[in-house]
């Protein structure tokens, strides 16, 4: 039953394979495609769109139309089986934004539930009302920044001048005064040579990208079950991680399938700076016992390559390898990613090797890639797309993946979500926030099966179409109300008067 399907929408090969290893699918099989060939004759599309086969393609009006047509009788079918004879009156225990639990209590506690009343209505002032302190954020809450003073280290150790602390016997810090417990090493004061530092082998290996805000530890778990080799925590910066920051801190968190992880800084001006570039590197080579590697661009204007200067130097600053993002900082993402600069690059920096990044949306993407003669690719935009490209690569076939299955997938991170940032109310919320920015991502991947050729390249623009079912519909819709409508499959009810606006704009077309 399942050639004349695959036929019937025009798909060049069909293989059943065992059931997946890497979750529960409800169909127990994966969709095969026989990659590059043009797969029929198909209307025209305009430069720097998509092409997907015509009988899919629709307006603007009729995708919106359609999806809100299909997700009327769902509403009404769920009045229905929860409407009772109160004549349509809500309960105000079944606010949502808070638990059941905490609802009752506040409801109980009469005190309580008159400080929430009034609360609410100094909410509901006019900004005019309200007395407004001077030097304050106004658009949010107030927060303590001193949470962490009590774990800080002091100044004087941060600075290397234990010799003379500038608070003397008053010093509240943890400082050399404090007791320990246990062996002491010497690792602070003989250091490791060059020789007996660990050796970094990752010829070959598919990395994921640092990515700030969606590469948190949940979705890191779902690319090393697609095949990611290597990963890396998100952006950290050093002095609030010395000043023992538990939220800087949690950002090096690693799940234990992480097997090759890597924690990130930031920095791209440094390339203009070539001399604190050297101090930063060299030091950090000193005091790590572990191999110190380098993610930088081609430069920081756009037209101006600056890598195939600082690239021969790396090796001797101490660096294990680098990686090369073939775009400026100021050029963004609207045009390609030059590959032959990343060639040029990669012969400079034998015998370091040199992991090649830009614009990986297929295996396709990823042969040409280490034709350059790179040591390896790193996959950022393309993971977060479709987290299965890593299969994808490693098997050399595309993959027709369905909207079940993506929702098993959306399920699984939900999962890892609650487990990471807690089941609470709060945790729900993080998690869901997390969800929507990586659906910001997700919207843009067009099925396999739908393309009128293959591969989908990374700068081209999905058109407005209709996916086989509603659901691979809704999955392509770009409208931040049917995001949200997908977390509520999954997580419930958003809050009351809840928002959201993606932090990452879809800013790589034309």
């Amino acid at each position: 039953s399942r050639l004349p399907r695959a036929l019937r929408f025009g798909l060049s090969s069909v293989s059943r394979v065992a059931p997946s290893r890497f979750w529960g699918c409800a169909c127990g099989e994966k969709r095969a495609l026989g990659g590059g060939g043009e797969a029929g004759a198909g209307m025209e599309v305009p430069a720097g769109v998509a092409p997907i086969r015509a009988p899919y393609l629709t307006t603007k009006e009729e995708f919106h139309a359609y999806l809100e047509k299909e997700d009327n009788p769902r509403s009404n079918k769920g009045d229905t089986d929860g409407g009772g004879d109160d004549g349509g009156t809500k309960d105000v225990s079944s606010d949502l934004s808070e638990p059941p639990p905490k609802v009752q209590k506040l409801g109980e506690d009469g005190q309580e539930g008159n400080l929430r009343e009034e609360a609410a209505e100094e909410l509901k002032k006019p900004p005019g009302g309200r007395k407004r302190a001077r030097g304050q954020n106004k658009n949010r809450p107030c927060m303590n920044p001193m949470h962490y003073e009590k774990h800080r280290l002091c100044p004087s150790i941060i600075q290397e001048r234990a010799e003379k602390c500038f608070f003397g016997s008053q010093c509240r810090f943890l400082g050399p005064s404090t007791k320990t417990a246990g062996a002491i090493t010497d690792e602070d004061i003989v250091k490791l040579r060059p020789c007996e530092k660990k050796k970094l082998d990752l010829q070959g290996k598919l990395y994921l990208a640092p990515l700030t805000t969606c590469g948190n530890l949940p979705f890191r778990r779902i690319c090393k079950r697609f095949g990611a080799d290597v990963t890396c925590g998100e952006m950290a910066v050093c002095t609030n991680l010395l000043q023992g920051q538990s939220s800087e801190w949690a950002l090096l968190k690693r799940h234990h399938t992480e097997d090759l992880f890597g924690v990130q800084g930031g920095g791209c001006a440094l390339m203009s700076r070539t001399n604190k570039f050297e101090q930063i590197v060299r030091g950090m080579n000193t005091v790590l016992d572990v191999p110190l590697t380098v993610k930088i661009r081609t430069g920081v204007q756009e037209k101006v390559n600056l890598a195939h200067k600082i690239i021969p130097n790396l090796w001797e600053w101490g660096a294990s390898l680098v990686t090369l993002h073939g775009r400026s900082r100021e050029q963004r993402y609207t045009k390609g990613a030059d590959w032959e600069y990343i060639a040029e690059c990669a012969r400079l920096a034998s015998p370091m090797p040199l992991f090649g990044n830009g614009d990986i949306l297929s295996y396709e993407d990823a042969n040409r890639a280490m034709q350059t003669d790179v040591s390896g690719i790193m996959i950022a935009r393309g993971a977060l797309i479709k987290p299965w490209i890593f299969t994808e690569i490693k098997e050399q076939r595309h993959w027709d993946i369905s909207s079940n299955e993506r929702l098993d997938l959306l399920k699984d991170f939900t999962s890892y979500g609650l487990e990471h940032w807690g089941s609470d109310t709060q945790g729900v919320e993080k998690t869901r926030k997390f969800l929507l920015e990586w659906l910001s991502f997700l919207c843009r991947y067009i099925p396999a099966g739908l393309m009128e050729r293959l591969p989908q390249r990374i700068n081209e623009r999905p058109p407005y179409y209709m996916g086989r079912d509603y659901l691979e519909t809704l999955m392509a819709s770009q409208n931040v109300g049917d995001w949200i409508k997908i977390s509520e499959m999954l997580l419930g009810p958003v809050p009351v008067n809840f928002t959201f606006l993606p932090k990452h704009k879809a800013n790589s077309y034309k």
